[in-house]
C-alpha cells in the first residue's frame, strides 16, 4: 500500500480511464487509485472493475447512485483516504488535462518541500494552457482573477483542480461545511485550508484540454462559482472550517 492516494472522479470517461490508471501505475513512486464513479451509463466502472483485477490491493473504485456532483464525490474519496490512512490525498481529473508526470512534483512540494497543500496552477510563471479556445482562457483567467480579488486568497489559480493535501489538512477541516459542489468546491477548499493556517505552494503545470469524451461544464456550476465566491466573502468574519471537539 502506497502513502498516497490519488482520487479521480469520473462520469462516462470509457475513453480515458483505462489509460490514466495504467499512466499514474506506470509512475517511479507509487500511487494508490480511487475511482469515484457517478453511475456512469457507458460502463466506465466495469472499466475499473476489469483493471482491479490486475491491479490488486492498489485499485480503489466508489460507485455512486446518480450525478451527484465534482465536490460531494472528492469530499467521498478525502473521507475514504482519511479512513485508510493516506498521509497525501491528490484530486485528479481523468482526461489527462492534468498530466500524472506531476504528481509527483505535487508530492514533492508538501513531502519535501514544507508545504500543506499543493496546487497545479496554470497562472504561476512556468504554467500554461494548451488547446483551449481564447474565450474559454479569458473565462478561467476572469474567474481566478476575480477570486482573487473578493476573496483575498494569494492563490494565482483559486479554481484548479489539480490538488495534493497533507491528511493533517482535510483531519482539520470539517469537512461537512464544504458545500459547493463545482468551481466553488474547488475555491472553498483552498479558502478552507488558508483559514486555518495551512501553507499552500503553486507548482507550475500544462493544462491541456481533453481529447476524448466531453467537457462537464455547465452554466449552472458556472453560476455556483460565481454566487459561492460572494457567499464565502460575506461570511469570512463569521465562519470557520475547523472541527469543533464533540
Amino acid at each position: 500500500m502506497s502513502d498516497c492516494l490519488v482520487i479521480i472522479p469520473t462520469f462516462n470517461e470509457k475513453e480515458n480511464v483505462e489509460n490514466i490508471v495504467r499512466k499514474v501505475f506506470s509512475l517511479p513512486k507509487p500511487f494508490d487509485i480511487l475511482i469515484v464513479d457517478d453511475d456512469s451509463p457507458d460502463g466506465t466502472a466495469a472499466i475499473v472493475k476489469r483493471l482491479q483485477g490486475e491491479f490488486h490491493n492498489r485499485l480503489f473504485l466508489l460507485e455512486r447512485k446518480g450525478k451527484q456532483g465534482l465536490g460531494t464525490a472528492y469530499i467521498a474519496g478525502f473521507r475514504y483516504g482519511l479512513e485508510h490512512n493516506y498521509d497525501y490525498i491528490f484530486e485528479m481529473d481523468c482526461d489527462f488535462s492534468h498530466d500524472p508526470e506531476d504528481l509527483i512534483r505535487l508530492h514533492h512540494a508538501c513531502h519535501k518541500g514544507g508545504y500543506d497543500v499543493s496546487v497545479g496552477s496554470r497562472y504561476v510563471t512556468g504554467g500554461m494552457v494548451e488547446n483551449w479556445p481564447w474565450d474559454r482562457i479569458a473565462l478561467s483567467y476572469g474567474a481566478s482573477l476575480y477570486v482573487r480579488i473578493i476573496t483575498w486568497m494569494n492563490i494565482k489559480d483559486p479554481t484548479a483542480g489539480f490538488i495534493c493535501y497533507k491528511s493533517e489538512v482535510l483531519n482539520a477541516i470539517d469537512l461537512d461545511k464544504i458545500k459547493f459542489i463545482g468551481y466553488a468546491f474547488q475555491i472553498e477548499m483552498k479558502y478552507a485550508a488558508l483559514s486555518l493556517g495551512f501553507k499552500i505552494k503553486e507548482v507550475p503545470i500544462t493544462f491541456k484540454d481533453r481529447e476524448f469524451g466531453s467537457s462537464k461544464i455547465t452554466k449552472g456550476i458556472v453560476k455556483e462559482g460565481f454566487l459561492g465566491v460572494l457567499k464565502m466573502a460575506g461570511k469570512r468574519m463569521f465562519a470557520t472550517y475547523r472541527k469543533t471537539n464533540g
